[in-house]
């Protein structure tokens, strides 16, 4: 979800450039935004919505299991698991 939200607002902010016919500098500025690409902010994004993704599975997992957290022995074994 946040990661659409980002390429709206990119969107919405590369809609209000200045058109080619109003300034050659804009033209100019307007290729070159246009031309960007922010490789390393796509990397991060898509790493934090693997990791988000990751945490939403173990709190599913975590949510399903029907454990006694009074049994230091079922508490053991979580923890030697991993989830």
């Amino acid at each position: 979800v946040r990661v659409e939200f980002f390429c709206v607002l990119m969107l919405l902010a590369f809609s209000f450039l200045p058109t080619a016919s109003t300034n050659p500098k804009a033209a100019l500025k307007s290729k070159i935004v246009a031309e960007f690409r922010p490789q390393s902010l796509i990397d991060e994004l898509l790493l934090y919505k693997r990791s988000e993704d990751q945490i939403e599975l173990k709190e599913k997992q975590l949510s399903t299991m029907r454990v006694d957290v009074c049994s230091t022995e079922t508490l053991k074994c979580l923890k030697g698991k991993e989830i």
